[in-house]
């Protein structure tokens, strides 16, 4: 595997010559710029993010965004994205019931939904959400052979986005997406939900669901759903208060020294989430 030094190629969306305090604007953009340098500590593989601000409806911070990722398990969020499609298309209700469920023994539905062990049949509402919250790959194909199998699914993506694919392994390489694609990805969940709660309520129950904490970040604030193979992150999530213009955020980084021997690139990805929670805290109100 050959690996890539990290070029930083930053791009704040910003034009202070339109701005009255432009003071104000370079502060923010030194506090993106920590964040970048706080990735540019990862030495070896490629990493690219995007962070948007609901606040001021715009994207903050962008870097090599049409960087091509690893989906792994954050490939479940796309999917129920072409579920909640189907619901509001009236091909599909999320009341339906979906048969012959079994759960992954491997991840932790049985702690998060230990009320759900003994069932093998769940409205579909229920699968998309233990989908997303517990990372399971067994209900997830329940959920895609329900709703038309594989190939329909990736008909439905590529009609919104070209570059994203899902397969049932998630460790398969055609497991991908270009990062800003999964970000207008996450961007279209979270104004649906705010349009139409009852339509997308089952995709952002499952990211609030999910266990992936991180240290000094309130469980409550940060809902995202994470994907890794031993040489890839991925992390697509909302940062912040629902009602207090929250940040919307994708991470990836690949070709990385083997995450299972070491955690150097881990923990530098996950102190850059907290300086973006940090950034969430001192945004204007």
């Amino acid at each position: 595997m050959t690996t890539i030094s990290i070029q930083l190629k930053l791009r704040l969306i910003q034009d202070t010559e339109k701005l009255p305090n432009k003071m104000t604007e370079h502060h923010k953009g030194e506090k993106m710029q920590k964040i970048l340098n706080k990735l540019n500590e990862i030495e070896l593989g490629e990493v690219g993010i995007l962070v948007y601000s609901v606040l001021k409806q715009e994207v903050i911070l962008s870097l090599n965004q049409e960087l091509e990722i690893p989906l792994a398990s954050a490939a479940k969020v796309a999917i129920a994205f072409c579920i909640a499609k189907f619901v509001e298309e009236e091909k599909i209700n999320w009341n339906d019931i979906v048969g012959r469920i079994q759960f992954n023994r491997n991840e932790n539905s049985n702690q998060i939904y230990p009320h759900f062990q003994h069932r093998d049949m769940l409205p579909l509402r229920d699968a998309v959400e233990v989908m997303i919250a517990c990372h399971d790959s067994f209900v997830a194909n329940r959920v895609v052979e329900f709703s038309g199998g594989w190939e329909v699914i990736n008909e439905k993506l590529k009609r919104h986005f070209n570059n994203i694919n899902v397969t049932e392994d998630p460790r398969d390489v055609e497991n991908k997406g270009q990062l800003i694609e999964v970000f207008n990805l996450l961007k279209i969940i979270f104004q649906g939900y705010k349009a139409n709660p009852e339509l997308w309520a089952p995709i952002i129950n499952g990211l609030v669901r999910q266990k992936d904490d991180v240290k000094n970040i309130p469980p409550y604030i940060l809902n995202h759903m994470t994907g890794g193979l031993d040489n890839v992150v991925v992390d697509l999530g909302i940062l912040g208060e629902f009602t207090q213009n929250p940040l919307l955020y994708v991470l990836g980084a690949i070709d990385l020294p083997n995450r299972f021997k070491n955690n150097h690139s881990d923990e530098k990805i996950l102190e850059s989430i907290e300086l973006l929670y940090e950034n969430y805290l001192n945004q204007e109100k």
